[in-house]
């Protein structure tokens, strides 16, 4: 009789991942259970009027009767096992490939235990930025009704901030959702997109799981790398623009061609999909968000306070430089609003081939050659 096969190590342990997570997640802001339900309560009726306004701003269809995917109010706990769960659902695909294709690499001794140890770090990631994530929409792990995604809007971070900034709670809320929505009218109005992403992220992770046996001396490289470039950047006569950038370690890590170029695809959706969303949400004015001015000034101020833990913080994990990916990306969308409108803009949902290159994110009118728009 054959002997069932014993499961294999995993390279990440969820399980670890998620309840690292809970355990060094920050506490949330003191409120009465009346308050927390209040506010509950506030923002899902927000998060339902905020569609209405993304509709008119985008003129997506796909906004005029959003039913596909679900609202959940989350604690920062929550927030962090739903992402566990959901780099599990986007990892596992690429696992299962490799333990298919290369089980030499899975049978190394020591294997479990470094999967407790990325599950670790992973969750200590993630508790991180759980106090720091205002919401998010998830296409990638299904509603449980089973169609579309997950769109969590986190209470604890959206009720501190608003304290922090002393902004009206209603219209700071309002302004949240409208970011937030428009992620989810966007693979609304392009469900191929989930797909799309799901293939690009499956194949970079696979190529980067079948190198795993040669992952580490890469990455010890690029840390050297870093911290050599860095030494030198503190020099005499370095000028900013000598001053190597974090990216560098990264594509040093991605030797592959192949892995480099969906790495910038990925990088250029990314932009598109973020930068998109601030357009929505700045694109609302004092009839709908009376404080929005003061709002936008006070919340684009905060970056400025950060403590110097942080600030390091934010600078491994790669923060600061999505953030700029992001602001390139609103600077894409408003060049070819400006250029052919938001009709003409709203070509790029049509098809994966009408996605912007990372090139084009920076130089929008070589996109907007290319779909051939006409110039307003």
């Amino acid at each position: 009789m054959n002997e069932p096969a014993a499961p294999r190590p995993q390279l990440v342990n969820w399980d670890v991942a998620a309840s690292t997570a809970a355990s060094l997640t920050p506490a949330g802001p003191t409120m009465k259970p009346a308050e927390i339900a209040r506010a509950v309560q506030n923002m899902r009726e927000l998060a339902d009027a905020s569609v209405g306004h993304v509709h008119t701003i985008s003129r997506l269809d796909a906004a005029r009767d959003l039913r596909d995917s679900e609202l959940l109010i989350v604690d920062r706990a929550s927030w962090s096992r739903a992402n566990s769960q959901s780099f599990r659902t986007l990892m596992e695909p690429a696992l299962d490939q490799l333990a298919a294709s290369r089980p030499d690499v899975l049978k190394s001794a020591s294997l479990a235990l470094g999967g407790t140890v990325t599950g670790a770090q992973l969750g200590a990631i993630l508790a991180f930025l759980s106090s720091k994530v205002l919401g998010q929409y998830d296409p990638f792990v299904p509603s449980r009704n089973g169609q579309g995604g997950r769109l969590m809007l986190v209470a604890p971070n959206i009720i501190s901030v608003e304290r922090e900034l002393n902004v009206d709670p209603s219209d700071f809320r309002l302004w949240v959702c409208l970011h937030e929505q428009t992620h989810r009218v966007q693979f609304a109005a392009a469900p191929w997109l989930k797909d799309h992403m799901t293939s690009h992220i499956g194949q970079l992770t696979s190529g980067l799981m079948e190198k795993a046996d040669s992952l580490s001396e890469r990455l010890g490289a690029a840390v050297k790398n870093i911290t050599a470039g860095r030494a030198r950047a503190r020099g005499e006569g370095t000028t900013p623009d000598d001053r190597p950038s974090q990216d560098i370690g990264v594509l040093s890590i991605l030797q592959d061609p192949d892995d480099k170029a969906r790495l910038s695809h990925l990088t250029a959706v990314m932009s598109l999909l973020e930068g998109h969303a601030n357009v929505v949400m700045d694109g609302v004015d004092g009839s709908i968000v009376p404080s929005v001015k003061t709002i936008r000034r006070r919340f684009n101020a905060r970056g400025k306070s950060r403590g110097p833990l942080e600030k390091v913080i934010r600078q491994l994990l790669g923060l600061d430089a999505k953030m700029r990916q992001y602001s390139d990306g609103a600077k894409f969308v408003r060049r070819v609003v400006s250029q052919t409108g938001m009709d003409g803009f709203n070509a790029v949902w049509d098809s994966a081939a009408h996605l912007p290159t990372e090139r084009e994110i920076h130089a929008p009118d070589e996109w907007i050659d290319r779909m051939s728009l006409r110039r307003g």
